[in-house]
């Protein structure tokens, strides 16, 4: 069977741009401190993607020194980062399931109607099917640029309408651990997202308009966030050792 996503191999700079990112985050895990165990790099890395992630929809990152979270987009991008180890089976296997979990988690506190928690809109239904079926296994490439047709689909396509930005990060990273290629969620790309928000917005513009140049833009932006993920992870990892 034809991969649909092979062709994406063949633009200009893609191949080599994934397999820069893919080094960059391979070489974090070498890092003396995730070599034995990685769960505090992992753990410092999983609020500075959601405080990043609720960033980028507008929120204001900073966690009260008392803990109380009154940002509604931040309390659940923080929900959905303590969710997302747990989803990780479920996103193997039934993607669209994960997908409607983790709206329910980022938009709890921005839908006055609870019935609409979960509930892709009318007419995403095909699209969202496409997509599970890359998760699941209807595509080899590389994880870098699996993760960003995720994550730049799912920007596009909007499925539950509200907290979409937070869910469309929260799956890519879901598929940057399941494609192997950051089993231990060390990396931050969030991070170098949010630090250059207008060419991250204007990057996912051009992916949805389907344009092969638009396509190409928005995949080498996502290898760079990688990359520039993978060096805030060196910090941390230097931090914590």
């Amino acid at each position: 069977m034809t991969d649909p996503l092979r062709p994406l191999l063949e633009l200009d700079g893609v191949a080599e741009a994934a397999k820069s990112a893919q080094d960059a985050v391979f070489a974090v895990h070498r890092h003396r401190a995730n070599l034995r165990d990685g769960s505090a790099t992992a753990a410092e890395a999983s609020v500075r993607a959601a405080r990043a992630s609720a960033a980028i929809d507008g929120a204001d990152p900073e966690i009260p020194a008392e803990g109380a979270v009154s940002d509604p987009v931040l309390a659940g991008a923080l929900r959905v980062a303590e969710a997302l180890e747990g989803l990780l089976p479920t996103w193997r296997r039934a993607p669209s399931q994960a997908l409607a979990k983790l709206h329910v988690l980022a938009a709890a506190d921005l839908v006055t109607d609870p019935d609409e928690l979960g509930r892709p809109s009318e007419g995403t239904g095909t699209r969202l099917e496409l997509l599970g079926q890359l998760v699941t296994g209807a595509t080899s490439v590389p994880g870098p640029v699996l993760t960003a047709v995720v994550h730049g689909e799912l920007l596009a396509l909007r499925p539950f309408g509200t907290a979409a930005g937070v869910v469309a990060r929260a799956a890519a990273r879901l598929s940057m651990v399941a494609t192997g290629l950051d089993p231990k969620a060390l990396t931050v790309p969030e991070v170098a997202c949010f630090r250059r928000v207008k060419q991250y917005l204007g990057a996912a513009e051009g992916f949805a308009s389907g344009e092969p140049d638009g396509v190409r833009a928005w995949l080498l932006f996502w290898c760079d966030a990688l990359e520039r993920g993978a060096k805030e992870a060196r910090g941390i990892a230097e931090a914590v050792s």
